[in-house]
């Protein structure tokens, strides 16, 4: 089968538009100091289960046959106690939605994101990525992919509040472009491109917030090894595939928690392409290319290294050297 990519592409772009806008509603309008304040988790269960329904429907609508690899499936909010979040869910998909829709209608989309990653061809996707960054109301993304026989071929990274709204989109061999995210009229594209240092010492690493997802004390240790002195940025999601590969960082690193953890394919598969379709270079923290061929998740890689290209080696040997210490 041979993959009309640029077809999918635009379908892709409208999906995650749509989806970044139901998120975006979501967070202006259910997130408060209260809720904030007690921790509750509801409005980003909401946009999460909103966001997979509108962007399944949306893909299936032109390509009945591809199948995607989420997150979500709809099995729990089937159950009893779970009416109030269905509700709150439908009212976030009729939203943005032309027709009116019913709830299993809404229930059978976010299943369509339930698939096993043992197809030649499906979409992988992350309908919020950096829920903790959500709930803050900072840095989160919408990503999805296309992965066709293990090669990521499409990847778009709708970031709701980078710069008032961004999408970066890649296509395999075609590089890298950031579009706005709100203007769905909008054909524009600006071709974007790493950064082109080759000094270690002129690098910013983009980091996450939350020291759960990467040791940000071993990440000072590599940063002394590299001579890097400028303050890291911080943020959620997958949005730091975006800042590196439009010029603003140059290191991102996620390092592994613990032996056993291997990062899940919708958390990387986008951000991935985007970087490398910018020229940058992307591997676990070992070297190796990440591997897209073991199901739902990178069992053959640990953690995560993207660099701006020139660096990699470099910042691969510091990070070698900081662990096995």
């Amino acid at each position: 089968m041979t993959l009309n990519l640029k077809s999918r592409l635009e379908v892709a772009i409208k999906a995650v538009r749509k989806a970044s806008t139901v998120c975006k509603g979501v967070q202006d309008r259910l997130i408060s100091p209260e809720t904030i304040e007690k921790k509750d988790k509801s409005p980003v269960t909401v946009a999460d289960y909103a966001s997979q329904a509108i962007i399944c429907s949306v893909l299936a609508e032109d390509f009945p046959d591809d199948v995607v690899v989420g997150e979500e499936d709809a099995t729990e909010l089937r159950q009893d106690d779970q009416q109030h979040v269905i509700a709150a869910v439908m009212d976030q998909v009729q939203a943005v939605t032309d027709n009116c829709v019913d709830q299993e209608t809404v229930l059978s989309w976010i299943d369509l994101g339930g698939a096993n990653a043992d197809t030649p061809v499906y979409w992988t996707l992350d309908p919020i990525d950096g829920t903790k960054g959500f709930l803050r109301k900072e840095q989160y993304a919408v990503a999805l992919a296309l992965i066709e026989n293990g090669q990521v071929v499409i990847g778009l990274l709708g970031c709701p509040n980078l710069n008032g709204g961004e999408l970066f989109v890649a296509i395999k061999g075609q590089g890298s472009q950031r579009l706005p995210l709100w203007d769905s009229d909008s054909v524009e594209d600006q071709a974007i491109s790493v950064s082109s240092i080759t000094d270690t010492a002129s690098a910013c690493f983009c980091e996450s917030v939350e020291s759960g997802h990467s040791d940000h004390s071993q990440s000072a240790q590599i940063a002394k090894l590299l001579n890097i002195t400028n303050e890291s940025v911080r943020m959620d999601s997958q949005a730091k595939y975006g800042t590196l590969a439009k010029g603003d960082s140059q290191i991102y690193l996620r390092l592994p928690m613990n032996s056993t953890y291997r990062e899940k394919i919708w958390g990387h598969a986008a951000g991935m392409l985007v970087v490398q379709e910018a020229g940058g270079t992307v591997t676990d923290i070992t070297g190796k290319p990440l591997d897209f061929t073991h199901g739902r998740q990178l069992e053959n890689n640990r953690g995560i290294i993207a660099t701006c290209g020139p660096i990699h080696d470099q910042v691969v040997a510091a990070v070698q050297q900081v662990l096995n210490a």
